[in-house]
C-alpha cells in the first residue's frame, strides 16, 4: 500500500467499523451507513481508503445486526483507545482518532492523510489534527473535506441546551420531529457531543473554534453543506439538511484565523441516508450517498496532492 491514504471519519452518535482498502464487513453495509458509499466511490477512483472506527458508547465497535444500516462480519476489532466515542467529548474523540491515525502509520506505513469527515467527524478531525501537531507526529494531513459538519453548531444542539425552541423549527413537522428525538437521545447519554454541537460551545471569542486558531493554517479545507429543508425568513438555522444548517456547514462567521484556506459548496441534499430514510426519500438524496458530492470529494483530494 502507498504512503498516502484517505481516512473517512464518521460523526456524532455514529457506529462505524474499521475497514481497509482490501477488507470490509461481510454482512450488510460494508463500512456502515455513513462511510460505505464514500469508501466504495473513492476506492474506485484509485485511492487507498480506510474508515476509522466509531462507537456510540465507550469501548470497541460491535456488530450492528438490527435496525437501520446494519453491518456485521467485521474484518477487525480495534481496542477502545483507537476507537472514537461518537457521543463523547470532542477533544477526547480527537485524541482517540489521533491514536488511530498513528496506528495506520505504524501498521500500514501511512505517512500522509486526506481526511473526509461527516457531521461531527469534522470536529473530531480538527481535534485530532491539533493533537498530531502538538505531539509532533510524523503524519501530515494534506487535506480536510467536511460534509454537513456543524462548524457553528446546530439547531438540534441548541435545542438540547435550551438556546433554541420549537419556534425555531418554523412549523416544519420534520424539523420538529428531528429536534424532539435528538433531545430524547441526548437525555440518555452523558454530557458530551450533544451539548457541544452548539453555538454556545463552539462560537464566540472564548469558544472551541477560536481555541483552534492555527491548527488548519497549512491545510486546504473543502466544506460541503446541505439545504434540503427550507423555511420563510431563513436564518442561521435555515436552510438545513435535517440536522445542520447550510450556514453552519459552510463555516459562516468562522474567522480566517481559524479557517484560512476554504472552498465551500452547497447542495439541496439531506444530512445522511438515515435522514433521507426518516423523510421517506431515496438514499441518493443524502450528501453521503450522492454521486455529485462524491465526485467533488474526489476532486478535492486530488487537487491537494
Amino acid at each position: 500500500m502507498g504512503s498516502t491514504a484517505v481516512v473517512v471519519v464518521s460523526g456524532g452518535d455514529a457506529v462505524s467499523p474499521f475497514t481497509t482498502p482490501t477488507d470490509a464487513c461481510s454482512i450488510g453495509l460494508a463500512a456502515g451507513n455513513t462511510d460505505t458509499a464514500i469508501r466504495e466511490y473513492l476506492l474506485n477512483q484509485g485511492h487507498e481508503v480506510f474508515t476509522s472506527p466509531a462507537m456510540n458508547a465507550r469501548g470497541p465497535v460491535v456488530d450492528q445486526l438490527g435496525g437501520f444500516g446494519k453491518f456485521g462480519g467485521m474484518p477487525f476489532e480495534l481496542p477502545a483507545h483507537l476507537t472514537v466515542n461518537s457521543t463523547g467529548d470532542i477533544d477526547l474523540a480527537g485524541e482517540h482518532l489521533a491514536r488511530f491515525l498513528g496506528y495506520l502509520g505504524d501498521t500500514y506505513g501511512v505517512t500522509q492523510l486526506h481526511l473526509v469527515a461527516h457531521s461531527m467527524g469534522g470536529l473530531f478531525s480538527r481535534a485530532a489534527i491539533s493533537v498530531l501537531k502538538a505531539t509532533e507526529s510524523p503524519l501530515s494531513v494534506a487535506s480536510l473535506t467536511t460534509l454537513g459538519t456543524p462548524w457553528n453548531g446546530s439547531l438540534v444542539g441548541d435545542f438540547v441546551v435550551g438556546d433554541a425552541t420549537l419556534q425555531d423549527c418554523a412549523g416544519d413537522p420534520a424539523t420538529e420531529r428531528v429536534v424532539t428525538e435528538f433531545r430524547k437521545r441526548a437525555d440518555e447519554l452523558p454530557v458530551g457531543a450533544a451539548q457541544q454541537v452548539t453555538a454556545r460551545y463552539l462560537g464566540g471569542p472564548d469558544g472551541w473554534n477560536e481555541a483552534q486558531k492555527g491548527v488548519l493554517d497549512d491545510i486546504p479545507v473543502t466544506l460541503i453543506g446541505g439545504s434540503y429543508l427550507h423555511a420563510a425568513g431563513e436564518n442561521r438555522y435555515w436552510p438545513h439538511d435535517g440536522f445542520v444548517s447550510e450556514w453552519s456547514a459552510l463555516a459562516t462567521d468562522v474567522s480566517t484565523e481559524v479557517l484560512a484556506h476554504r472552498t465551500t459548496h452547497s447542495f439541496p441534499l439531506t444530512h445522511s441516508i438515515f435522514t433521507s430514510d426518516l423523510l421517506g426519500l431515496p438514499w441518493e438524496t443524502a450528501m453521503t450517498w450522492n454521486s455529485e458530492v462524491l465526485e467533488l470529494v474526489h476532486t478535492a483530494i486530488t487537487a491537494a496532492r
